[in-house]
């Protein structure tokens, strides 16, 4: 076998196993070493309300410059669900709390009438505190500036099961760039970068499933939002 062989042999060899490696690093069956990043994390020592104070102030992305408010969070601190969105809309901006308009009232139903909890025994928050002008996607930047709230904000909850309502929420929470069709309906270790869990305690577990925005558009996907939820629920029962 001559030398270009051997050369071309060794590149296929080094990214099948790069393949291999961020496959596991998505579903969670290894982990990354993050300890560097968490200790670097300016959060690390905040309680929420510090934390909720810092973002309140935030001017670390161009987002501050447009927002009217920071929607930083609301609901029970311990709660063991936790939803996840991916960024405040114009409602939301205006009132300063997650999941207030259309579709924030599309997910209080699904909490209160289909859960059978109130709205407040549960943490809601989005990984951008300040919303996108137009409602535009949030952009990887601005996703890498804000998202250690989100992180703090998990850290200090506890949750033991996170709903992550859309596909930017769950690629955040699993470390992937798969599509939320793919990802809903099964629960996945939580693979957030940075995240930090007490040795005492079991790192939450993922349900991806789809936005309440995107039921308001897609009525029909509300069946299997309502499956991925009974699923949730007897996970917590099991709790």
């Amino acid at each position: 076998m001559d030398r270009d062989s051997l050369r071309k042999d060794y590149i296929e060899l080094v990214a099948s196993v790069r393949e291999y490696m961020e496959e596991q690093l998505q579903f969670g069956f290894i982990e990354a070493a993050s300890q560097e990043s968490a200790e670097s994390s300016p959060y690390s020592d905040f309680d929420l309300p510090t934390l909720a104070t810092d973002a309140a102030s935030c001017t670390k992305c161009p987002l501050h410059e447009t927002r009217n408010s920071v929607v930083f969070g609301v609901g029970d601190t311990s709660a063991d669900l936790m939803f996840i969105g991916e960024a405040p809309g114009a409602d939301e901006d205006r009132q300063g709390e997650p999941f207030v308009g259309r579709a924030g009232q599309l997910l209080t139903q699904i909490i209160e009438a289909g859960m059978k909890l109130k709205r407040g025994d549960v943490y809601i928050a989005n990984v951008l505190k300040c919303r996108p002008p137009g409602n535009r996607n949030p952009a990887p930047d601005e996703v890498e500036t804000c998202s250690p709230y989100l992180v703090r904000q998990i850290e200090l909850i506890q949750p033991k099961v996170i709903v992550a309502l859309g596909s930017f929420a769950a690629q955040m929470m699993l470390g992937t760039k798969i599509g939320i069709t793919k990802l809903r309906g099964e629960f996945h270790p939580c693979n957030v970068a940075g995240l930090r869990v007490p040795s005492h305690k079991q790192p939450p577990v993922v349900m991806p499933t789809y936005h309440p925005a995107y039921l308001l558009r897609n009525p029909g996907a509300k069946r299997e939002v309502w499956e991925d939820v009974k699923k949730v629920l007897a996970r917590l029962s099991e709790a």
